[in-house]
Parts: structure tokens; C-alpha cells; sequence
């Protein structure tokens, strides 16, 4: 496997304020990937960044623990081991220009265990005849965009879309997890993917992503826009939600035309300070994992974003170093990302906002590289 050529060399000085961040917060979410991959190594995305590589990062990352924390005791240490093992690498977007990034939060809403007049609108978990669909198992006809399926009697058809199934088409088959009070904090817990719940009994439960009925999504930012409700340029969470609010009668009519719709599990609250396990198996770490595009990139790369316009997580110039912890059906392409912002509303003001132009540069294990050795 070869580097792709839309990875340009760098070195560490040409990254932006390199030296300015908070190395040791990066090194805390890598890691946590570090223990992860003994169990099940990640895949190695099509860019050419090969798992295998990270093999000598990862057994020294491994040796801090609580009991000890050699090597990595500082923030400039943690500065010398990413430098160490890793060269920078500019990821060029395909359109030629900057790449993207947004931002995404784990929300905490209140919820009951059971439905009452106020809270009515179910989190559902994953139905028995929701099936995985890939090549082997794909009928004839059925969409290729396609990754989930309803097993019917002769082969596998297309999954009740949004509507089919708020409308009912799911119902009395015991798959409530929890009841919300507000169809609209429902669907951005769908959008996120996750979610704290403070239940009306006092207990904090956990929901995270299972499976969804895999149709397109298809964001209500861009319908309104398209509409001409909501200028392009305005679109943000905030605006979407203030949006819905006023026109309270035509929710409906919005969101369904979003026919994807996600299923949840229940998921342990381990640390407070983290969020929830995402898709790269680890606990996400606010303001330090990023999520991208899977199938180009592995899970694991430190990515160093350069974002100066984004402002949003501390009043100054975005350029932090991220970690590769998971991904998202929107987040397509080589130089677009997801940056996690946190749980709760303070993260959910932070990531509604962000959507800005952003340098990727992925730190690329130095055996890759050719001549790195320096």
C-alpha cells in the first residue's frame, strides 16, 4: 500500500502555531486508541495510511498508565512523541481548495421511561428484521446505497423510511428505549448519533448509535435553504431549531423529507468527562477527537486542523490536534472532518456553529514516509 498523492510532506514547523497546543490532551485520546486496537486492529483506509505502521506509537503510547506515567509527563513530551514517530502530511481536498469542517455534540435531554402526555415521542432500539445488507446478501433491484435492510419472507426490502415509521409502522413491538417531550430534540439526537438522557426518575442513562433504516439522510438545513426559508449562509443548528419553532405545524413536513432514521442501544456512563464510544470503539474526548471519512482515512491518524475563522471552542484561531475516532454519513472526502465538541448544551452552542475552511494535516507514521527518518 502506497501513500496516496493528495498527502503533500510537511514538516512540523509548517504547521501553524504547532507549538502553541496542548500536545498532552491529544496524546490522552490516542491513547485510548492505543489499548483498543490489541482487541481488534482498525481498517486501513483506501488513502494509504496502513494500520501496521502505528505498531511502534501505539506500544510506547501503551506504556502510561495511571501507575506510570513514563514517558509522557508533560505537555512537551507529549509534543516529542508525536513528533517522534509521526510526519505531517497536508490533505488535499479533491475540489483543489480548503477542506471542511463542522462540528458535532452528544445532546442531554430529559426523558421518562414511559410515554405520558408530555413525553411521547420514542428513542427506539434496532428491530429484529432490520438486516445488514452488503453484495453477498443484496437483492436484485435494491438500491446500492443501501446498507440496511427489512428481512421480508422472500429476500430483503428497502426499511420503513422516517415517516413510515413515526406514522407507526414499527409500533407495538416493544422497542422504546426512553420518551422525549420534543420530536425535534428526537431528530437531532439522530443526527448526533448519541445522547444523554436525564430521566424523569433521577437516573443519567446513555444512548448511542446501533443501526439506522439506511436511506440518504437529508439535512433540514438544506431544505430550508433550498426553500428559502433560511438564507445558505445562515444555516446552523440554532437557526434550524429557531426555524422549527416558529413553525411548529410544519415539522413533519421537513423532517420527513430526512427518510433515514437511526436506532439506538443503551450505553454505560462510565466517565463524565467523556462522550460516548463512537465508531473507532473509544470513548470520544471533547475538543480532541474528530471524525472522518472512514473509507479513506484509518482510524488512529492524528490530524492537526488549521482552522483560523473558527473561534467557536475558546475565542481564539482554531489549530488543535484531533484524533481519528469516528465518522458519519455526511462526512465524505479526504479534507472534511467533524470536530466533537463535548455533551450538553455548552458543546451543542459550540457545534451548531461550526461550519469552516480548514487546513488537514495528517501526522503520518514516519515509516511511510520516505526519507523521514530525521
Amino acid at each position: 500500500m502506497s501513500l496516496s498523492p493528495l498527502f503533500v510532506e510537511k514538516s512540523f514547523g509548517d504547521l501553524p502555531s504547532w507549538s502553541d497546543d496542548d500536545h498532552l490532551a491529544a496524546f490522552a485520546a490516542f491513547h485510548r486508541s492505543s489499548f483498543h486496537v490489541l482487541t481488534k486492529p482498525y481498517h486501513s483506509g483506501a488513502l494509504g495510511v496502513d494500520f501496521s505502521a502505528f505498531a511502534d506509537a501505539y506500544a510506547e503510547a501503551r506504556t502510561v498508565s495511571p501507575a506510570n506515567r513514563s514517558p509522557i509527563l508533560d505537555r512537551t513530551e507529549a509534543r516529542a512523541f508525536f513528533e517522534r514517530h509521526f510526519i505531517p502530511a497536508l490533505v488535499r481536498a479533491e475540489t483543489g481548495g480548503a477542506g471542511l469542517v463542522t462540528g458535532f455534540y452528544e445532546p442531554q435531554v430529559e426523558a421518562s421511561p414511559v410515554r405520558t402526555d408530555r413525553f411521547w415521542v420514542p428513542l427506539l432500539s434496532r428491530p429484529a428484521d432490520l438486516v445488514d445488507i452488503d453484495d453477498a446478501n443484496r437483492p436484485p433491484g435494491l438500491d446500492s446505497y443501501l446498507a440496511f435492510a427489512r428481512q421480508a419472507p422472500d429476500e430483503p426490502v428497502e426499511y420503513f423510511d422516517r415517516s413510515e415509521i413515526e406514522r407507526g409502522a414499527l409500533g407495538g413491538k416493544g422497542l422504546e428505549i426512553a420518551w422525549l417531550a420534543d420530536k425535534v430534540d428526537a431528530f437531532f439526537i439522530h443526527v448526533q448519533g448519541a445522547a444523554r438522557l436525564a430521566m424523569t426518575d433521577g437516573r443519567l442513562r446513555r444512548v448511542t448509535y446501533a443501526a439506522k433504516s439506511g436511506q440518504r439522510f437529508t439535512g433540514p438545513g438544506k431544505i430550508l435553504s433550498e426553500m428559502g426559508e433560511i438564507p445558505l449562509a445562515q444555516v446552523t443548528m440554532q437557526s434550524i431549531r429557531a426555524w422549527f419553532k416558529a413553525h411548529p405545524d410544519r415539522v413533519d413536513e421537513i423532517l420527513w423529507q430526512n427518510r433515514s432514521y437511526i436506532f439506538f442501544r443503551e450505553a454505560a456512563v462510565e466517565d463524565s468527562a467523556l462522550g460516548p464510544i463512537a465508531a473507532a470503539k473509544v470513548p470520544l474526548t471533547p475538543g480532541r477527537s474528530i471524525a472522518v471519512d472512514r473509507l479513506l482515512h484509518t482510524f488512529g491518524t492524528p490530524f492537526y486542523i488549521d482552522a483560523p475563522t473558527l473561534t467557536a471552542f475558546d475565542a481564539k484561531p482554531f489549530r488543535r490536534l484531533m484524533i481519528a475516532q469516528d465518522t458519519g454519513s455526511a462526512i465524505t472526502g479526504p479534507a472534511r472532518g467533524d470536530l466533537f465538541a463535548g455533551s450538553g448544551d455548552a458543546a451543542g452552542e459550540i457545534a451548531g456553529v461550526v461550519r469552516n475552511a480548514a487546513d488537514f494535516y495528517a501526522l503520518v507514521p514516519r515509516t511511510l514516509v520516505s526519507g523521514a527518518a530525521r
